[in-house]
């Protein structure tokens, strides 16, 4: 029987769809209790993890934590766990949370991480072991950071043709759930180019047509 899969910070981070800062802030304050992985030897890695169920709670903090007390959010949690079928769960007389729509949200992000991780590759002969898409030499990470800064997904598609759409939004969660360490390292592949759209207002645009008919 293989044994239930635990998640670093970082991946719980993304799964929920929140910050790592908050993941790490709910295990400190034991809103969510943190696992610790067995290695084969029997000890246990400091490094704390997060659980499926931890990942539901996670979700369900973040989107209503703010509202609720801790003996409110004790007991909502409790409902969960002695009702995993329930589609909505009475958290007081006052207050039903969805926890089907959360269940399936948590559900899809789980599944495209996995998709992600099934297709970034590392190897030390490509790119000197940066993770990239798997048949190419495209950085996962590059990608990923090019959509953060608001390139559009038609530039970065339009730049680099042997993507497509699926993969763009793997990258981003990919990235998330496996953030660099360290200083980053510089890409010095020549294959790679990274096309620059300048955005600029109509009224920049018109007033640089005017300079130029001077």
């Amino acid at each position: 029987m293989q044994a239930a899969r635990l998640y670093s910070p970082a991946e719980a981070a993304a799964v929920a769809d929140i910050a790592v800062k908050a993941v790490n802030n709910a295990i400190d304050k034991q809103i969510v209790m943190a696992v610790r992985r067995t290695a084969r030897s029997g000890l246990q890695s400091r490094q704390r993890s997060v659980s499926a169920d931890g990942l539901l709670q996670l979700k369900l903090w973040s989107q209503v934590g703010s509202i609720l007390s801790q003996e409110r959010r004790e007991r909502l949690f409790e409902a969960i766990r002695l009702q995993p079928e329930a589609s909505q769960v009475r958290a007081d007389d006052l207050l039903i949370i969805d926890v089907a729509e959360a269940r399936k949200q948590i559900a899809s992000r789980t599944q495209d991480l996995e998709q992600a991780e099934a297709i970034v590759v590392q190897q030390k002969a490509v790119m000197g072991g940066e993770p990239v898409f798997k048949g190419t030499r495209i950085p996962v990470r590059l990608i990923a950071s090019m959509l953060d800064e608001g390139v559009s997904e038609e530039e970065v598609l339009a730049g680099y043709p042997k993507l497509d759409s699926r993969q763009l939004t793997l990258a981003s969660i990919w990235a998330a759930a496996h953030p660099r360490r360290g200083r980053p390292k510089p890409f010095k592949d020549d294959t790679l180019v990274l096309k620059q759209t300048r955005r600029v207002s109509l009224k920049q645009a018109s007033a640089e047509v005017g300079l130029a008919g001077l």
